[in-house]
């Protein structure tokens, strides 16, 4: 029995023999896939997440953290862990993404600056894993291994590795130094869903402990649209004047505040362009990596602030002038 069978077969028991039909509603960067199921004027999401590569447990202790909160996630109607099953209340199928039109943008970005100031309240240490140098650098590496040697064809010289060592450590230290909380992990537009109550928040189970500020980077230095720099400024100042009041340990001026989201910032472009580059080559999917340019250029953005980032930059010119030809940079 294919995966699709077996996903029919459970999909029966767990409507209790209702008829139903379904339709991919979309797949991820994962191994994860969803189906729309319809039956009987209603509609749910059912998640297909083949054990040997995905494990649900995380989705399920994260949702329920969620819903804790106060935040709004796809309730569990029907779980099958052992096969990599669930079936989950629909959200509806509009992402934020696709509901921007240059008139709602400010309502939704407030909406979703306050569901994240309600998972941020709910944190607590011990549950959920620690995001620590050791899974902050293991990120970072995706970098050089599948960005620049597998997609740029390059391969670094010994200079070339001490140079970014030296920028890793420092971006490190920047991120490690931050207060933690609760983190998402991947809080963008495509992740939250125009529903009632905005927003419905997806893509949550990779959630950790850690700096708190990577949400609200990822929200505004976003993987599908960019915005312009008095936007960014503009929202980030409203998460942080609105962190303050309720309490969250943001630093006390926000001078030093964006400083930390732009360092934090610059770890998740540099991870991003890895997978983007590990989910074309090792996954099979393409597409992704047309959105690397935008990511270049948040990292480009950042380093020409910061004069402890000049090493990055001149690694970045090194590999424009490689031109993504195989060869070494020296």
């Amino acid at each position: 029995m294919d995966r699709l069978e077996a996903l029919d077969a459970w999909l029966r028991d767990a409507l209790a023999g209702r008829a139903f039909t379904r339709e991919p509603a979309s797949a991820d960067a994962s191994f994860r896939r969803y189906f729309r199921v319809f039956s009987g004027g209603r509609t749910w999401v059912a998640m297909d997440a083949p054990p040997e590569r995905e494990d649900c447990r995380p989705f399920v202790k994260v949702a329920a953290l969620m819903r804790a909160a106060g935040v709004h996630v796809p309730e569990i109607v029907a779980q099958d862990l052992a096969q990599g099953f669930l079936l989950l209340t629909d959200l509806g199928r509009q992402t934020y993404l696709q509901a921007f039109d240059g008139a709602n943008e400010a309502r939704l970005f407030q909406e979703a600056t306050g569901a994240l100031l309600d998972w941020q309240c709910a944190s607590r240490e011990g549950e959920l894993p620690p995001y620590d140098e050791s899974l902050l650098r293991r990120e970072l590496m995706l970098f050089p291994e599948w960005y620049v040697e597998r997609h740029l064809g390059v391969s670094p010289d010994a200079a070339f590795r001490e140079d970014l060592e030296l920028v890793f450590r420092r971006i490190l230290a920047s991120n490690l130094a931050e207060p933690r909380v609760f983190v998402h992990r991947d809080f963008m537009p495509r992740n939250l869903m125009v529903s009632e109550p905005d927003p419905g928040v997806l893509d949550f189970q990779d959630a950790v402990y850690g700096p708190i500020s990577y949400d609200i980077a990822s929200l505004w230095r976003d993987a599908f649209v960019s915005w312009d720099e008095e936007r960014v400024l503009d929202g980030t100042i409203r998460y942080w004047e609105g962190a303050r009041k309720r309490g969250l340990p943001v630093r006390a001026d926000f001078a030093d505040f964006w400083r930390d989201v732009e360092w934090m910032g610059l770890q998740r472009h540099l991870k991003v362009l890895g997978i983007f580059a590990r989910i074309h080559y090792r996954d099979g999917k393409p597409g992704y990596l047309d959105d690397a340019p935008r990511f270049v250029a948040y990292v480009r953005h950042a380093c020409s602030r910061y004069g402890d980032l000049a090493p990055l930059a001149r690694l970045l010119d090194r590999l424009d002038e490689a031109g993504g030809r195989a060869g070494r940079v020296s």
